[in-house]
């Protein structure tokens, strides 16, 4: 059993259509897992015996959220964190959002390393209209921006990063990126 402070968790954020996915997946390729906060919603809803829509999903988020503030997310994971890294060398977190969340892991796992990955508002619009689930319009995707800012608190880890990829381009420069990022942590 590998001793879990010594191993590396890597949160990415980002706003919407940054690359946040694109980043997860090839982690996923290198062999790095990936704990995803947004699990705790489905796993609360199926509890509860509620279809998943976006509009139990939001329900659910808000109640959670109002239960147990706005590092809600981070609490719910914070098991399933220190198990594997208990077992593994390194485990991302895809939707760490909020600072609240940051602050609580940051304090419970000080080999917290924070990847943002930022892209200019217009090519992540482009992204989002083009997407095939979710898609939204170019003042959607502003207004989104927006609320996840005011309402998710979310612009506070993004700018403490501890690093940032920028994906402003092509998959396989963001993939090159990635790849460099992985050799600087040693990993």
């Amino acid at each position: 059993m590998l001793n879990w402070m010594k191993s590396k968790l890597l949160a990415i954020v980002g706003m919407p259509g940054a690359g946040k996915s694109e980043v997860i997946k090839t982690l996923g390729n290198r062999g790095i897992p990936c704990i995803r906060f947004g699990e705790q919603t489905d796993v609360g809803l199926r509890e509860k015996g509620l279809p998943i829509t976006p509009e139990n999903e939001q329900r659910y988020r808000e109640a959670i959220r109002k239960e147990l503030g706005m590092a809600a997310y981070a609490i719910k994971a914070e098991e399933k964190i220190k198990h594997m890294l208990s077992i593994l060398q390194v485990v991302a977190i895809d939707g760490l959002y909020s600072w609240e969340e940051y602050l609580y892991i940051k304090e419970r796992f000080p080999q917290l390393f924070v990847v943002a990955v930022i892209a200019e508002p217009e090519v992540r619009y482009t992204r989002l209209k083009n997407r095939s689930v979710r898609p939204f319009s170019p003042e959607e995707a502003a207004k989104r921006d927006i609320a996840e800012i005011e309402n998710l608190h979310k612009a506070g880890p993004i700018a403490i990063a501890d690093y940032f990829i920028e994906n402003n381009g092509q998959l396989l420069q963001l993939q090159e990126k990635i790849e460099a990022l992985l050799e600087r942590l040693k990993l």
